[in-house]
């Protein structure tokens, strides 16, 4: 390990002073290039450089090089297209299909031969129609992070500190959605607390409180006021409900972690501590006195015995700790504390090591590569074709449909059910696990919608509704409708230069004879992993929500949020988010990591009705080629070349930069030109860009270092687990 720390730090250091302009330790070629072989030509083509993404469209343009019988020697070129894509979280992978050509460029030989340039885009415009290319969601979004503005930047969210708590000993927190409402449970001589995501009953003879989590019983006089104290023997009856419950979402699937009492025992120790809020809070704590170490290259501190991201500068005193994203500032570590932006962090953040014990927090610090990367993969969709045919949607009410005006919109939204229901000119809108339907009524019947109104996108952060404005409705077609959502769906937000996870907002819940509670930003230990998305805090993945997430039918309460605000459990992160991935850390399948199909909503689909969204190569295209041509790795080819904006082709030959001149590769800079000096007049006149071509270089080795490093990861999780990029759990 301390071979790897000073590998790594000496060659960040060569590449800041110029001497080394690429990371030895990032040099992972991927799957590039890709070769095509038709009848007509073959075509090479190397790592696109994507410049902007609309909706499930990627407009980007590749250098390639391109021979026919009558071409043998290869020729090289640029290639501007829009094609449609798809993606996959579960496997980390894109789609592009659909490949329609616009325009082509091969400098030396457009402006001599033009009518050969002419005919080679004709080639290359019927050929491409019948391409379908696979690569790594990685690569994609390390090239996008470098082109594409981030127009969806999300405004006006709530900062402000929730109540947040510092202790030094092991605990958890109980939190209740204001005062504690209890209902009673049918023929069990019990009482279960319904706005809370814990199992908390109350015992009708005794009057005494009973709390469960990881193994562990508490008994209480009072659930807000007095102290929880850990029991050995509950009574009977409160033991016979939780067993009955147990098995019953065992039978159902719906258990979400599975623990057992010698995992529960050592991750804690001892039972822990319950602390009790009834409003948005936040615990951080530390195993005893704090700790702290340096971080290398830096004047920051970090504390070393907790699970928690918390900092102190060595000059100013200062504490720092990272909250769903978001950095709260303090003078001392119990408050008061108060939001900063990320880009008024102070320098030596962003100074941060890849490879370093707390790098975990670079996403969340402006201008990183770790943020950049996650500020594109939250605009990055998650896509399906759903059925029109079998595509069905359910809406269940609290009594008669009640609906109430959604501010600053035309749209009502509807109160007493758990679904999402909006009313628009008196037509009905659903979003069920990522699909729209719609309908006359507020119960249906309900049909797969193929528009939706553009209202939709004016719902505020305040809203509880605000997620679905991430839900979109790409193309439509007789038999299908495709689709997609991006993390916003599922609580994950670009807020400026980051990402960040919730609104901020709370949003009262509603109370029937059952209660409809709704996302909530604080309380939970959110963290951002960049190799699986948000997750839990490893405090509740020892079980804590196991039997409150998504209650059995007969039992009230148990219900937390719509389905997408389920996060997946994961244990802590072991650092080296940058030349080595986060290594995987518990036993079998005990802790979930997004087990099997979670991490696409799409696959929660009782229906079955979504699959993934690859048209078939033929649809939507006039060319005569029908044969969809699959990609085979140019082994014999380096993924070096690149095209500028110009449609300039390049290459990189072990950091000396080459221009193709329509014949053959000349230097691209003036022989005596140093690496580290400015560009003479010569390279600024050939229209030579340097930091460009090094700045595209650097994002494809990134790209190809993250897609090794998370497959890398994916090797040493237990079978039938997965990495998701946004996360999210079903009912």
């Amino acid at each position: 390990m301390n071979t790897l720390h000073s590998t790594f730090n000496l060659v960040k250091k060569l590449v800041l002073t110029g001497i080394l302009l690429f990371p030895v330790l990032v040099m992972a070629e991927g799957n590039w290039p890709k070769e095509f072989t038709s009848a007509k030509s073959t075509v090479v083509i190397y790592q696109p450089q994507p410049d902007s993404m609309q909706g499930d469209h990627l407009y980007a343009r590749a250098a390639i090089s391109f021979t026919t019988s009558k071409i043998s020697t290869p020729i090289f070129g640029a290639v501007w297209a829009d094609s449609r894509f798809s993606t996959d979280r579960e496997t980390g992978k894109c789609s592009v299909y659909n490949v329609k050509v616009l325009n082509v460029r091969f400098p030396g030989i457009d402006t001599l031969d033009p009518a050969k340039v002419r005919n080679i885009k004709n080639i290359l415009s019927e050929e491409a129609t019948g391409w379908h290319i696979e690569f790594s969601l990685d690569e994609l979004k390390s090239s996008l992070a470098l082109n594409q503005v981030n127009a969806s930047t999300s405004a006006n969210f709530k900062n402000d500190p929730p109540d947040i708590i510092f202790v030094k000993q092991n605990s958890v927190l109980l939190l209740f959605d204001g005062d504690p409402v209890f209902k009673e449970v049918e023929n069990a001589g019990l009482k279960r607390a319904i706005n809370t995501p814990f199992l908390v009953l109350q015992d009708i003879k005794d009057k005494n409180f009973y709390l469960w989590g990881a193994d562990y019983w508490y008994k209480s006089a009072d659930p807000v006021k007095a102290a929880w104290k850990n029991i050995q023997n509950p009574p009977a009856n409160v033991v016979k409900f939780y067993d009955s419950m147990k098995k019953e979402m065992d039978k159902a699937g719906k258990s979400t972690v599975k623990t057992d009492k010698k995992q529960a025992t050592s991750a804690t120790s001892a039972a822990p501590n319950i602390i009790v809020r009834t409003k948005p809070a936040e615990l951080i704590q530390s195993k005893g006195e704090p700790a702290y170490a340096p971080i290398q290259g830096t004047q920051l501190l970090y504390m070393t015995n907790t699970n928690d991201n918390i900092f102190m500068t060595l000059d100013k005193n200062q504490y720092f700790i990272l909250i769903s994203g978001r950095w709260y500032q303090s003078t001392t570590l119990t408050g008061p504390w108060y939001f900063i932006d990320s880009d008024k962090l102070p320098p030596d953040f962003a100074k941060i090591p890849e490879g370093s014990e707390k790098d975990i927090v670079l996403a969340s610090i402006s201008g990183t590569n770790a943020a950049k990367d996650a500020v594109m993969d939250a605009q990055i969709p998650q896509t399906a074709a759903v059925d029109r045919k079998t595509a069905k949607c359910e809406v269940k009410y609290d009594g008669d449909p009640k609906f109430e005006k959604i501010n600053g919109t035309d749209l009502a939204r509807g109160m007493n059910t758990s679904s999402t229901v909006l009313l628009f000119q008196n037509t009905y809108y659903v979003c069920d696990n990522a699909v729209w339907f719609t309908g006359n009524g507020p119960i249906g019947p309900w049909v797969v919608a193929t528009s939706i109104p553009n209202e939709i996108q004016k719902i505020p952060p305040e809203d509880p509704s605000y997620n679905v404005k991430y839900v979109y409705i790409y193309d439509v077609q007789p038999d299908v409708v495709y689709v997609g959502y991006t993390p916003g769906y599922t609580g994950c937000y670009i807020y400026g230069p980051t990402v960040v996870y919730g609104t901020g907002w709370y949003y009262p819940p509603f109370y029937g004879p059952y209660f409809y509670p709704h996302p909530a930003t604080f309380g939970f230990s959110m963290n951002y992993n960049p190799w699986c998305g948000w997750s839990m805090g490893f405090t509740m993945s020892m079980g804590w929500f196991s039997m409150s997430f998504g209650g059995p039918m007969g039992y009230p309460g148990g219900w937390w949020g719509p389905p997408m605000y389920h996060p997946p459990y994961h244990p802590p992160y072991n650092h080296y988010y940058g030349p080595r991935p986060p290594a995987y850390r518990g036993g079998g399948n005990t802790i979930n990591i997004n087990n099997s199909r979670n991490v696409n909503i799409y696959n929660n689909r009782s229906d079955g009705s979504a699959r993934p969204s690859r048209q078939p190569a033929t649809s939507n295209r006039t060319s005569t080629n029908s044969r969809t041509q699959p990609s085979t790795r140019a082994t014999s080819q380096k993924n070096n070349v690149y095209t500028d904006k110009k449609g300039d082709v390049y290459r990189n030959d072990n950091g000396n930069w080459q221009k193709n001149n329509g014949k053959n590769w000349e230097n691209a800079q003036s022989k005596t030109q140093d690496r580290t000096t400015q560009p003479k007049a010569q390279d600024r006149t050939s229209g030579f860009n340097r930091q460009e071509m090094e700045n595209q270089s650097s994002a494809r080795q990134r790209g190809a270092q993250n897609m090794n490093n998370r497959n890398t990861m994916q090797r040493s999780m237990p079978s039938g687990t997965r990495m998701g990029g946004g996360g999210g759990r079903r009912r």
